[in-house]
Order: structure tokens, then sequence, then C-alpha cells
């Protein structure tokens, strides 16, 4: 069976030096805030280009903080509204309700995946007052046409970077673009700890220092608590493993995209759209950085099957839009039919830095030996 992607292969690759952070944290006596974090926050802080980085539990509090630092700073308050893509998962969007914070789900480009911006523009109102793009699957959505919405009407913008570790365009890099970033190191992302992680990047000074009280019981110094904080530190021990994994990231982002590229050029099956590569959004080929590689069909439970017969484990991103589930049924009634039409056909094919390209082939072998009628 060809995994969809081998965690197990991409660690024992780094086991060594993996086990040396492990190691250090251990002997070091420190667990929590101490010299790994510090060191990470810059280290990710120099790769995305920006000034600061603050490092969380995980990615969704790394939206959510920093909403609630805006609300803090004054900058949001309750019943603000948020535009953010319909089609994301929906940690993008319990961020948004978490903060007492107004959800405006904008259908998606159909060949990007990413925000269309015309809807966006469309969607504005009065009470809007962040922009929330998603750079799925690692390519980033159409900042510089997002960024100068947002200029013109006043707007912050919060980047979901979660699946766009080193994307870039026009030179600069996701976590970059906007007033924040979000970055989850789930360990499946391409930049994945071992375990929980997150991070939020920005150039804002006072932004970083009240999100580095939130994350902190709201507290600067031990018991002085200017807010009314959350637990979410990103600790020594994952600090460590992901100071080790951003050595190899580039690296492991140029071996997806050669699998990518016998992707793109042997999948030939009429019942197949493969993603966009290059376009308005992708100046070169090589600021995609191919988290996932999501192809659609109309067929996807035949072709799943397929392919899982032909040995080739697939995944889906994700089969239930946001205002279809139980979560959010007052949004049940909306009509977003490129949203629907994206979540009942998008099937993600195996990607990985360990895939090999002989793999590759057999799944595009698998792919173009689909045929519907003898389903």
């Amino acid at each position: 069976m060809i995994k969809f992607l081998d965690l197990k292969a991409i660690n024992h690759d780094l086991r060594n030096e993996l086990l040396e952070a492990c190691a250090r944290v251990i002997d070091s006596g420190w667990y929590i805030g101490g010299e790994e974090l510090h060191r990470f926050e810059q280290e990710f802080a120099e790769y995305c280009g920006v000034k600061h980085c603050i490092g969380v539990a995980n990615g969704l509090d790394a939206l959510n903080l920093t909403l609630r630092a805006w609300k803090e700073l004054g900058h949001l308050r309750d019943g603000d509204e948020v535009i953010v893509p319909a089609n994301t998962y929906i940690a993008s969007v319990l961020a948004i309700t978490e903060n007492g914070l107004v959800p405006v789900l904008v259908e998606p480009d159909p060949t990007t995946y990413n925000l269309d911006v015309q809807k966006v523009q469309q969607a504005i109102t009065a009470r809007t007052k962040v922009l929330l793009p998603v750079h799925l699957y690692g390519l980033l959505s159409d900042m510089p046409a997002l960024m100068s919405i947002a200029k013109k009407h006043g707007l912050l913008v919060l980047e979901d970077s979660a699946q766009s570790h080193g994307a870039s365009h026009r030179g600069v890099k996701a976590g970059a673009w906007g007033d924040a970033s979000g970055f989850s190191f789930y360990p499946g992302k391409n930049l994945g700890a071992l375990g929980d992680a997150g991070a939020i990047t920005t150039n804002d000074d006072a932004l970083a220092e009240v999100l580095r009280a939130l994350r902190n019981y709201g507290s600067h110094e031990k018991y002085q608590n200017l807010y009314r904080g959350v637990n979410s530190r990103l600790d020594e021990m994952q600090a460590a493993v992901l100071s080790v994994k951003l050595k190899y990231l580039d690296v492991q982002v140029a071996q997806r995209r050669k699998i990518v590229q016998v992707y793109l050029q042997g999948i030939k099956n009429a019942h197949i759209t493969l993603p966009l590569a290059t376009g308005a959004q992708v100046t070169t080929f090589e600021e995609h950085v191919w988290h996932l590689f999501v192809i659609r069909t109309a067929h996807r439970e035949a072709l799943q099957k397929h392919l899982q017969d032909k040995g080739v484990q697939t995944l889906i991103h994700y089969p239930i839009p946001i205002h279809k589930q139980k979560a959010y049924s007052e949004m049940s009634a909306l009509s977003l039919p490129i949203t629907e039409a994206i979540h009942h056909e998008v099937l993600s094919l195996p990607l990985g830095p360990t895939l090999t390209l002989e793999e590759a082939q057999k799944v595009v072998l698998a792919c173009n030996s689909f045929s519907v009628g003898t389903c």
C-alpha cells in the first residue's frame, strides 16, 4: 500500500537529530518558556521574514488568540464581521465565533480553491473588520489584491497559514503579508511537530506583546495578570523538534514538487481534474509548497475505491462544508454551490517528502486506469 503520508519514515530520516534535541531538553531541566522556544521563535520569524513569532499550543489557538488580542487592543468588538473562505477547515471559523465575531462565508475561486477576490469585495459591509484568507493546500491566496482591498476599507488581515509553511508570492512568504498569521505545526503539516503546536507571526510590536501575555494566563510577569488569558504555550520539546525540522523544510518541499511534477505530467484521465500549478496567483512553480495534491472528480467514491484496490491510500479534505455541519446549523440555509461541489468532489493523492518517484508513477498508473464504465 502506498501511504497517503508516512510520518514514521519522515521522522526516521531525522531520528538522530530529533533524539539529540529531545535529550537536550530533558537534560536541561527547563520545559516551558526556555531557550528552545526562544531559538525556534527567532528562527521561524527570520524564515518567514517578520519581526515576531509567538509560539502557541496549536494552530486553532494561533487564530483564536490573534483575534482575541485585537479585541483587547480595541481593534475589534463583538458582532464585527470576518470574511473567510467557505471551503476551509472548520478551525478557521471556530476562531471567529469563539471571539464573538461573525463569520461571513465567501465562495472560493474554483481553480485555486482560495478566496475569490471579486466575491470578497461584494461581501464587505459596514461591519466588516477582518479578512481571513486561508492559503489552502499550500498555495497563497491572492494577497496583493486582498491587501489592496484591506487598505481601501481599513480592514485587518489575518492569514491562515496552517497549510503553507514556506509558500511565497513575489518573494514574500506566507505569514509576512497580513497584519498577522496563524500557523499550525500539526504532525502532518509540511513543518510538523511530534504533537500539537502552533505559532503566530507578525510585524506589529503591540500585538506581539499582548499575544505573549494571552498565551500565558494573560501575564507577562508571574502572578501579575493583565488579561484573562489562557494556557497556550509551545513547550520546549516541540520547539526543539521544530528547530530541527525547519532546517530541512525547503529540501522536503522540493521533493514534494518533484512528486507533483510526476502527477501533473502523467495523470491523463478525463474524469480527473488536476490542481492549478501556475497562473495569476503563482508566478513560478516554486511558490506553491504542495501541502496537499488535491484532484477533483464527479466520481469520487468510485475513484477512491479503485485507487484503494490498486494499493493507493487517499484522503478527503474535507467531506462536509462548514455550513452543513451541525455545529453551525444556523448557516444551513446558505447557498454556496461552488463550495458544496468542491466538498463533494475533492480527493487528495499521496504526497510527502519520503514518497519515491517510482511510487508516484504507480499512483499515476492507478489514476489513468480508472474508468467509470468498469466501476
